[in-house]
């Protein structure tokens, strides 16, 4: 009784509203769902909706924002991007690994204080268990690692392409999600394994044709802070802490970077040598500070006589106030810059040497770097360097008459299986105007045409679209010449 007087409470609003039996019946449906909180200012709100031909069957067209469609033109583009950069990657042989786009959340969450930690897309799945999409790829890296046990033959020289998933505010070349290209050592102690990775990324700028004059990398070492640190008696279990502080300097004033360091309990007197620290640019500077001694210093000496041997020191810079963001870097630390200042860093990466043993593995010497493809595509079009990539094709097959279409399939699979790739006109009643303008669209090298005439005597028409030369074969000289 209590449902039938809460319909008949519902249907009495919906004629006041101006719903009809027909609409009425529509709208049921809504009424069903909504009725336990008596939302009835919906269901006019739906009526309103109606009226203005906005119901439900109407969605916006944009991808979700900070997100990005790709139809076939950028697409092509990404391939191309994707394709450099799985070709460097192979010129030092590393192998292609992937991993899950949805992690477990604690992955990321070991680190508590951590910029990422807020930026998290994470959420429970219908197991109740904690998962995030993944904001970069070394964590899942280590956990690979680790899941595939000592028993690997170090080192491990791996990379990987996939997508990325940041919720943060959005800037030129920064988007909630990208793609990645990271390249990774495991198990080289040494500079040596920077001095590589350093290499690729040269390598990749230079066949993209940007050179030193555009990009420049900023080179330091987290042992550099670590000794400074030190030199004002701040407890090691400040370190990563003061690191994703000082990380934010091209972020943010200076005058919020020391209100943060001043919250994290650092004295003024340190906040005052940390940031005159960060303003080094030389290694006599460097050893003045902290001494000639230290490993920081050695280390970063080692890394750019290496660079020389690598013909990449034009690229590289001492600059003391890279320290990278994520808490797990141990030693150098690098990031490519646009010189022109227009863009935000082009890549990133470091040593992380005990990012495993957070997770419960041992201390293993690692290093790596992550490369969206957000930025370098930003920087190509700033330098008038992203060329056009239209859908090209080796042949256009068609069939004069509709009569000769099984042929025309028969001629394009044929084609097909020599690796030329073949537009089979399916559509009928096509004019010759709308084929040699097709072909031009598709920069078509030949067009192929199956006439009734040349066809009697089993032959089709030849066009060389580049040379404007007509030729009349058989099938097998066709096949043969491709």
């Amino acid at each position: 009784m209590r449902g039938r007087g809460l319909w008949g409470v519902f249907r009495q609003r919906l004629r006041r509203l101006g719903f009809g039996a027909n609409e009425y019946l529509i709208s049921q449906q809504h009424l069903q769902i909504r009725a336990m909180s008596g939302d009835l200012a919906v269901v006019a709100k739906d009526k309103e909706a109606s009226s203005k031909g906005t119901m439900q069957t109407q969605i916006t067209t944009d991808p979700p924002r900070g997100t990005r469609d790709f139809p076939p033109e950028d697409m092509r583009m990404r391939t191309w991007l994707f394709d450099k950069f799985r070709e460097v990657s192979r010129l030092f042989a590393f192998e292609e690994v992937d991993f899950p786009m949805v992690e477990s959340e604690d992955l990321y969450t070991r680190k508590a204080g951590e910029e990422i930690v807020g930026q998290l897309y994470n959420f429970e799945d219908k197991g109740g268990r904690k998962v995030a999409l993944r904001p970069e790829l070394t964590p899942s890296l280590a956990r690979l690692v680790l899941q595939k046990g000592r028993a690997q033959s170090f080192p491990l020289k791996w990379f990987a392409i996939g997508q990325c998933w940041r919720y943060e505010r959005m800037t030129r070349g920064r988007r909630r999600e990208h793609y990645q290209w990271n390249m990774d050592i495991i198990g080289v102690p040494g500079v040596e394994a920077e001095a590589e990775l350093l290499s690729a990324i040269v390598t990749f700028f230079t066949k993209l044709n940007i050179t030193s004059d555009d990009v420049g990398i900023k080179v330091s070492n987290r042992k550099v802070l670590q000794a400074v640190l030190e030199k004002y008696d701040i407890q090691p279990d400040s370190f990563a802490a003061v690191c994703v502080i000082v990380d934010k300097l091209d972020k943010l004033p200076r005058e919020e970077i020391e209100s943060e360091l001043d919250k994290a309990g650092v004295p003024s007197v340190a906040i005052e040598g940390i940031l005159q620290a960060l303003t080094l640019q030389s290694f006599d500077d460097l050893e003045a500070l902290i001494g000639a001694e230290s490993g920081a210093v050695a280390e970063l000496k080692q890394l750019f006589a290496l660079a020389e041997g690598y013909g990449i020191q034009d690229w590289l810079r001492f600059d003391a106030s890279v320290v990278r963001g994520l808490a797990y870097y141990t030693g150098t630390v690098f990031e490519a810059f646009d010189k022109e200042k227009k863009l935000r860093a082009i890549c990133g990466g470091g040593r992380y040497d005990r990012l495993l043993s957070t997770y419960g593995g041992q201390d293993t010497p690692a290093c790596g770097f992550g490369f969206g493809d957000a930025v370098i595509v930003e920087l190509l079009k700033e330098k008038k360097l992203l060329r056009a990539f239209p859908h090209e094709v080796d042949d256009v097959v068609m069939a004069l008459d509709d009569s000769l279409k099984i042929p025309a399939a028969g001629i394009a699979s044929r084609l097909r299986s020599t690796g030329r790739v073949v537009e089979l006109v399916i559509e009928k009643g096509k004019k010759m105007k709308w084929v040699f303008k097709h072909c031009e669209t598709l920069k078509a090298k030949r067009l192929v045409l199956l006439g009734t005439t040349e066809w009697k005597e089993g032959k089709v028409l030849v066009k060389d679209l580049n040379l404007r030369e007509q030729t009349v074969k058989t099938v097998d000289e066709l096949i043969a010449s491709s």
